[in-house]
């Protein structure tokens, strides 16, 4: 409303200048034609010419202001070009009637141009001229003016206040509509950041493409379609369990810590997180910038493997801060046809997959033991050149009549044999993870160091 009200009233503003122009140039012609006019012969037609034009001049302002409030929206723009095409006629005429007194002439010339200019362009400019001119003639046609030129201050005072008072009331004019589009601008910038910040906030609660169509204004091009994609679900072995033993806090910073974590990795890799259940993350990859579907299944198995090594690395983090008990994922991945889109009332609605395809990749997670990676036979042969699996023959999963062919997944073919670049190892006591693609140089002693230290001390050691 406030917004409205603004607008309201910088529509009467400018709406209101062009009758402020209209009385200031009527007043200052009426006062320039009265002052011309010789009273000792009033009754001449030389004299009851110009007091006519005055008059008429007058009368012209307020019958101008009621047409103007008449006029409908929409052909107040109509009105306004048609009242200042008479208001440039009326000036034309008040000249010629003046004698074409030079100063007030070129007064009026220039406050013509000058609003003509500033109003409407080049297309006012011509209309205006053109009535200028077409007053000029008609003056000239019914008085015929001696083209003299008179320096009489008493006939020039009216037009200069005139033209004094236009331009001074125009730079205030001007000051104010600066003012105005100054706090238009820093609210409209402020508006701007507030959506800036909100669209950011929105972002971590919608999938990137509903994001960007919500905030786009295509969120109606958003269709129920039916796509070929790669769907991952992952969870932590005996999550339940752990909420009973751990405090309320100590888990909330655990649980936040793992998802932060498991939410950069899927950023990295391209996925998209469909959902948050508890401690199990559902991710997608094929709906949003897809780059073909092996693509989106190397990508997914890629991100599993920076999943499985993160949380092994996190688990010595956590050690460290006195959570010793240890925390394991499962994970499920499978590829196929699902359908994609909004679905809801219109009340609340949520932008998901569903599918059969989507149940047996949460039915993996769950076959799968903790550390393991479950990929489907369908994901499989779409990988299989590039990551090393190991068939584990069929399974039996809940919601499907035939066992499932099933593998679980080693590593890249890359990582492993002889270059092999991460090394991992866990015993009671022992905890080893060795990445060598993120050794830096100069630490490279300070590891050996550390490994020798502990290879000496695990021999001198005398173990019951």
């Amino acid at each position: 409303m406030q917004n409205q009200s603004e607008e309201n009233n910088g529509l009467k503003s400018d709406s209101r200048y062009p009758l402020y122009f209209r009385a200031l140039i009527c007043f200052a012609a009426a006062g320039t034609l009265l002052n011309s006019i010789n009273w000792s012969s009033l009754l001449s037609q030389s004299a009851l010419l110009p007091l006519g034009m005055a008059v008429l001049l007058l009368l012209y302002i307020p019958a101008a202001y009621r047409i103007s409030q008449r006029s409908t929206p929409e052909k107040r723009e109509e009105f306004r070009r048609w009242l200042s095409f008479t208001d440039a006629l009326l000036i034309g005429m008040a000249m010629a009637l003046a004698n074409f007194n030079l100063l007030p002439s070129l007064l009026f010339l220039t406050m013509v141009q000058f609003h003509a200019l500033t109003q409407g362009g080049g297309r006012s400019w011509f209309e205006h001229n053109t009535a200028l001119l077409l007053g000029v003639g008609v003056g000239y046609l019914v008085h015929r003016p001696a083209l003299v030129v008179n320096a009489d201050l008493n006939i020039s005072a009216a037009s200069l206040i005139g033209v004094f008072t236009y331009f001074c009331c125009y730079a205030f004019y001007m000051h104010k509509q600066i003012s105005q589009l100054r706090s238009s601008n820093e609210k409209l910038s402020k508006e701007q950041r507030i959506a800036n910040i909100a669209s950011y906030k929105l972002s971590r609660y919608l999938p990137k493409r509903l994001w960007r169509a919500v905030t786009t204004g295509k969120d109606k091009e958003i269709v129920t379609e039916r796509k070929l994609l790669t769907v991952f679900f992952s969870d932590i072995k005996d999550f339940s369990q752990l909420t009973e033993e751990m405090e309320a806090e100590t888990l909330t910073r655990l649980l936040n810590n793992y998802l932060t974590e498991m939410s950069r990795i899927v950023a990295h890799y391209g996925g998209t997180i469909d959902k948050f259940i508890g401690d199990a993350v559902m991710v997608v990859f094929g709906d949003d910038q897809s780059k073909g579907p092996k693509s989106d299944a190397l990508r997914c198995v890629a991100m599993a493997l920076a999943m499985r090594k993160r949380v092994s690395e996190m688990m010595q983090e956590w050690y460290n801060q006195g959570i010793s008990h240890p925390l394991q994922i499962r994970m499920g991945i499978n590829t196929g046809y699902c359908t994609v889109g909004v679905f809801g009332t219109a009340d609340h609605q949520t932008y998901t997959v569903m599918g059969t395809h989507v149940n047996l990749a949460a039915r993996l997670e769950s076959a799968a033991d903790p550390g393991e990676i479950l990929v489907s036979h369908e994901t499989w042969a779409m990988i299989k050149q590039t990551v090393m699996c190991r068939d584990k023959g069929h399974v039996t999963v809940k919601g499907f009549s035939t066992p499932v062919k099933v593998y679980s997944v080693t590593d890249l073919r890359k990582n492993l044999g002889g270059q092999q670049s991460y090394l991992e190892e866990h015993a009671p006591g022992f905890a080893m993870h060795l990445d060598l693609d993120k050794v830096r140089n100069y630490d490279k002693e300070k590891v050996l160091r550390a490994l020798k230290d502990a290879q000496a001390r695990l021999k001198s050691k005398v173990i019951i």
